[in-house]
């Protein structure tokens, strides 16, 4: 496990007319080992542009990335991606979409089929090791996403809005497994979202971004995510605290959108990233 660092990240996206969309600009962010983080912001903001490049996925246009003191190139079995649709092999089975990664590394049939069972155990799915994945449910489905991410052992998990397409009721569940896999692995966890009751429950921190161009603007260190393993998460939603600070950053979120539309048709370049 490693201290990842983000040191001056700028995004520059140049257009086919010509123009440039500034998606983040000076970006500056240190994630301790271990650490479950929450970025929460309007759309616009360069939320997936940042998990991108901290993934390798884009190159940045300036800054520096690095993890563990090493600069990061390209993508790295290192980081592991969780989409918000699985990005599964549909036509695989549960066992095998887990056991993927590992099997592509060159590892022992044996050593992989405990690395399967092991993780499935943890997300619950012990019991659907040969169903193909088309068979499950939508939550299920991000069940095998983060045990096949979890099966090539990342120093860090970076979680692109994982829980956004399923129902209320499923999304709660997953966020206490999110939880529950955090602690019992000790895996770094960057989660983006744009649910602020989410970001608030399931951060240790939480980092609010404004757009034009992407920046970080605002980090709340909070303890609901060290309170869940204790307590009910209903309990934990109705703190007067918990509630005055949801209110805090839907107002701080409303604010950035009302922004947004009142600049919209008076700039060039707008663009969604």
């Amino acid at each position: 496990m490693a201290q990842f660092v983000l040191s001056g990240i700028s995004m520059t996206f140049k257009l086919p007319d010509g123009s440039a969309v500034h998606a983040l600009q000076n970006v500056d962010l240190t994630i301790q080992s271990g650490e479950l983080v929450t970025v929460l912001g309007p759309s616009g903001c360069g939320k997936s542009t940042m998990l991108n490049i901290m993934a390798g996925f884009l190159a940045h246009s300036s800054g520096l990335l690095t993890l563990g003191g090493a600069a990061i190139r390209g993508p790295s079995p290192k980081r592991g991606m969780v989409f918000q649709q699985g990005a599964l092999f549909e036509w695989m089975s549960v066992k095998d979409n887990v056991g993927f990664g590992p099997k592509m590394k060159g590892t022992p049939a044996m050593e992989v089929d405990r690395i399967v069972a092991n993780l499935l155990k943890k997300v619950g799915l012990q019991d659907f090791s040969r169903k193909s994945v088309y068979e499950l449910s939508g939550g299920m489905q991000q069940r095998v996403a983060l045990a096949r991410c979890l099966a090539n052992d990342p120093d860090v998990i970076l979680m692109d809005e994982p829980l956004g397409a399923l129902d209320a009721l499923t999304r709660e569940k997953m966020q206490g497994l999110v939880l529950k896999l955090w602690k019992e692995t000790g895996k770094t966890i960057v989660l983006i979202t744009h649910s602020v009751d989410e970001a608030l429950f399931l951060g240790e921190r939480l980092i609010v971004m404004a757009p034009r161009p992407g920046r970080i603007v605002r980090e709340f260190r909070l303890p609901y995510a060290e309170q869940s393993m204790s307590m009910n998460p209903r309990e934990i939603r109705s703190q007067p605290e918990f509630v005055e600070k949801r209110e805090e950053i839907l107002s701080m979120i409303w604010g950035m959108e009302d922004e947004i539309m009142g600049l919209q048709g008076s700039s060039k370049g707008d663009s969604h990233v």
